[in-house]
């Protein structure tokens, strides 16, 4: 089946199917372990008489012996499917499954073979781009009303993984699109705007994000970007000046964070649909160490006109807004950079298994043994903190501190796993020709933006102080 046909029957589809409606549903609250207890009484004799007997048993025999019971019982395992719906966060929907090997064979088709290019050039394809459109994968979430697949958060995170094993420049400029713009105006614009952006941001505008400045950014609401409603109030007016903003260079659509009345703090904050052709200015490209095929500039708005039906939201909740977004976003970095890391040591084992030294392949050593199962048990621990993030999202439960946890520790594997990479590579992982290398200089900005590794660690800090009631 041809990657245009099989994406197309999963990207066209209006409504989930029955695999991932439960999937996307909110799980049953776990029984307690009296009721599980109950369940396998009631299915087992064998279970029943053993669990009767553990209760006159000391204690630490009592625990070990109820944990056989509930391992052993027939029934158990058989039981466990259908209350819980997805068992373990490896498990897919059927679509999520299709999306995955859609967005594997795109990325090594049609990505890969401009890697290097881009990297070089400093600047996205525009063909990448329109491909990325044309599959589908601009409007994951958004509905088919809309021009989009209809599909959960966990299926945009798939995507960003799988882009990112490839190429992070493409995984962070669709990321960007699809978890921080697109959801934004799902969630918080009017209908008249869902209307009339969301189809343009499905089938062929690149959107952006804008809150950084270049006075404020872990400080991101100390931002000095105004906006002045008119006396008439049938319109605002934008001044100032954004920096860091992904996707600026090419993007047509931006959605632009400024502040009302700097006396009101970021109360006063409001949030914007602005589109380039009101007089967004392009200004100063950056040159970076990584990721540098996706562009990051600065943008001046000098006196930028913009309707009052453009307000996302409430006037003043634009703090609101962005606070949310951002622990979206972290997610999608995380699988961003969970992807970069996979992408790294995929490349560097396979070399590794193909090169001989002392008479023996790289990977027959045990001391490499070694150290590629350390750094795989560890991307495999930050996939499972990204997708229990991105689940807990879907079920409508808190996940900040996951979110956190996920975007910090991803980023910190992703370094690990990249440089160790280059090392398994020798001579040759130091040189571009391979690839690797560039994962490693991809690799640093994970600990940068949505949130830098610091902000990560106090927002985690936070959360736990307050479950521990330890103020």
């Amino acid at each position: 089946m041809s990657l245009r046909s099989s994406s197309s029957r999963l990207l066209a589809r209006a409504a989930p199917s029955k695999a991932a409606a439960a999937a996307a549903a909110p799980r049953a609250a776990a029984p307690s372990v009296a009721a599980t207890a109950r369940s396998i009484n009631t299915s087992s004799s064998s279970s029943s008489s053993t669990w009767a007997n553990v209760a006159t048993k000391p204690s630490a025999q009592r625990l070990v012996s109820a944990v056989r019971t509930f391992s052993t019982s027939s029934s158990a395992s058989a039981d466990f499917e259908s209350p819980f719906g997805v068992n373990s966060l490896s498990k897919y929907t059927e679509e999520e499954e299709m999306l995955r090997e859609a967005v594997q064979r795109f990325a090594q088709d049609v990505v890969a073979p401009k890697v290097e290019a881009m990297d070089e050039a400093e600047k996205m394809d525009p063909e990448i781009i329109k491909g990325l459109f044309e599959q589908g994968l601009m409007g994951v979430e958004t509905s088919a009303d809309h021009g989009g697949a209809g599909c959960s958060f966990t299926a945009a995170i798939i995507v960003i993984e799988e882009l990112a094993k490839v190429d992070p420049s493409v995984s962070v400029l669709c990321d960007v699109h699809n978890t921080l713009v697109n959801t934004v105006i799902r969630k918080y614009a009017s209908k008249s705007l869902q209307d009339k952006y969301l189809p343009q941001l499905s089938e062929k505008t690149l959107g952006s994000f804008c809150l950084s400045e270049p006075a404020s950014g872990s400080d991101a609401f100390a931002m000095k970007t105004s906006c002045k409603k008119s006396a008439d109030g049938k319109s605002w007016t934008l001044n100032g000046s954004k920096m860091w903003i992904t996707n600026s260079a090419e993007a047509e659509f931006f959605i632009v964070f400024a502040q009302s009345d700097p006396a009101k703090g970021y109360k006063g904050i409001n949030a914007f649909a602005v589109e380039k052709s009101m007089g967004v200015e392009i200004a100063k490209k950056e040159k970076k160490l990584g990721i540098k095929a996706s562009s990051t500039c600065t943008l001046n708005f000098d006196d930028i006109t913009v309707p009052a039906e453009n307000l996302i939201g409430e006037e003043g909740k634009g703090y609101k807004i962005a606070i949310e977004i951002l622990n979206e976003g972290r997610v999608g970095i995380a699988a961003q950079m969970i992807g970069l890391a996979q992408g790294a040591v995929d490349k560097a084992v396979r070399y590794a298994a193909d090169r001989k030294q002392f008479g023996k392949k790289i990977t027959q050593f045990q001391g490499m043994q070694f150290q590629i199962s350390q750094i795989m048990m560890e991307i495999e621990a930050a996939r499972v903190l990204t997708y229990n993030a991105a689940r807990l999202k879907e079920e409508g439960r808190s996940f900040t501190k996951e979110a956190a946890m996920a975007k910090l520790f991803a980023s910190q594997v992703a370094q690990r796993a990249s440089g160790s990479a280059i090392e398994w590579c020798g001579g040759v992982g130091f040189t571009r020709e391979t690839g690797i290398e560039k994962y490693w200089r991809d690799s640093k900005i994970g600990a940068i933006y949505e949130g830098t590794s610091n902000i990560m660690l106090e927002t985690i800090f936070k959360l736990v102080e307050r479950e521990m009631d330890l103020k």
